[in-house]
Order: C-alpha cells, then structure tokens, then sequence
C-alpha cells in the first residue's frame, strides 16, 4: 500500500440529491479521457474566453482534457446552484484564481480545480478559503534535487533519509499540499516554496507547521492528503477547522 493512502478518504458515488452543508467540503474526481462527442457536448458551455484558451494548446489531447476539466466544473457547480452550465460567470484573482462572478456569486461557493494527465479534482466548499492539488507520480522527475533548491530545508533533510523506493512519491506528496496551500490563498506558485513548511514524514497525516517561521498562523490552517488513483497523489488545503469532508466519483 502506498503510505501517502493511509490517511486518505476513501470514494463514493454522489447522492441523487447534492447538497453542501455549511462545514463540508467536497472534492470530486473526474477523468479527462472522455470521448469525442462528450467533449464537443462540454465545449458548448464554455465562454469565449474559455474557448480561445482551448484554442491556444498545440496537441489536441491537452485541448480536450482542458474543455473537459472547464466543462465538468461547469456542470459540477451548476448542480449545486441548480443553474445551467453555460450561464455561471467567473472572475479571476490577481494571480489567477477562479471565482463565481455576476448572479451567480450570490452563494458564497468557493472553489478550486487541479488536473494532470487526464486526471481531475475539483474541490467545493461554502464561503471558506480552498485549494487542491492532484499530480502523477513521475519517475524521470528530479525530485530531491528540487526539493534541496527549493523546499524548507527540514523537508529536504526528512526527503534525504526516506527509503529510496519511497522517496518520489514522499516528493509528489510534499510538493502537492504547497501547492494546494498556495491555491488557496490565491498565490499560485508565486510564493516561496521555502517560506512555509508542510508535514513530510511517512504514516503521519498531512499538516501545514509554519508560515514564515509562524506555527500560530498555520494552525488556522488544515491540510488533507487525497489518493485519487494509484500512480497519483493529491492534497487539500482550507481555511479553518471543524469541517467534514465528502470525497465523491463523477461518473459520465
């Protein structure tokens, strides 16, 4: 068993009727792999802007998995505010963080959405500060050398005395709750991947320690480690504690 499952959720089908609580979150897994005539369907829903961004990749399979991952948050979101994919608006941060825009954002849903190699999470709560990650595990990937440049040095130093046949996925595992945490706050990668510390070790659950050398600012702060599918690993981060998490599988 991979030891970044231990402390994972396991998941569910979705109920006939969604609802959020006020202190849930939800996370969805999704495939990109759809066929054709699905993602011609989802690419009705999209806005211009969507669709110009589509336009820009060069392969045509990064271009499907990118109308797939913006037309499946499309039809997520509009389920839980029982609104038609193609009428939700959105806005974006300073450094590029997605948000509900116009009529729609009389909710206070907030969201965050991660994909790699054909594999999508996207994260929904109420009015709480949140971000996700999902990364496949890649092997030809210099992780301990990146990890010396640019994480905190404890985490380098715990990475340096794993086993070596854990040591990638302990990578994978670091590098995704950073990247969740800065989602969350809306920094992208912009942020030092040194200025604040996440938990490392295998067989202990995932934490954020300190930001800025500040252990009480991060304990605002919870981190969840997620295992959507073997080869992957995954990471979520929000503001707050006290609240319940519901991970669920959509299914064409």
């Amino acid at each position: 068993m991979s030891y970044s499952s231990l402390f994972a959720p396991s998941w569910s089908r979705p109920p006939k009727t969604l609802l959020l609580g006020d202190n849930e979150v939800h996370v969805w897994r999704a495939s990109l792999e759809l066929p054709s005539s699905r993602v011609q369907a989802l690419q009705q829903d999209l806005s211009e802007e969507e669709l110009e961004r589509a336009e820009r990749f060069h392969f045509q399979r990064h271009q499907s998995h990118f109308i797939a991952a913006r037309g499946l948050l499309r039809t997520i979101l509009g389920r839980y505010l029982k609104t038609e994919p193609r009428r939700l608006r959105f806005r974006y941060g300073p450094k590029g963080k997605p948000e509900l825009a116009g009529d729609t954002s009389s909710r206070a849903l907030r969201f965050n959405v991660s994909h790699s190699h054909g594999l999508a999470l996207y994260a929904v709560t109420d009015d709480r500060q949140i971000g996700v990650d999902v990364e496949r595990i890649r092997p030809d990937v210099a992780g301990e050398k990146i990890a010396e440049r640019f994480f905190c040095p404890r985490e380098a130093a715990t990475l340096r005395q794993l086993p070596a046949e854990v040591r990638q996925e302990a990578f994978y595992t670091c590098w995704t709750r950073k990247e969740a945490y800065l989602k969350a706050i809306g920094e992208g990668i912009t942020l030092r991947l040194d200025q604040f510390e996440v938990s490392v070790t295998p067989g202990e659950p995932a934490v954020l320690l300190s930001i800025n050398g500040d252990s009480k600012e991060a304990s605002y702060w919870s981190l969840k480690e997620l295992a959507p599918e073997p080869g992957y690993v995954g990471a979520l981060a929000v503001k707050g504690h006290g609240w319940d998490l519901r991970c669920l599988r959509w299914e064409e």
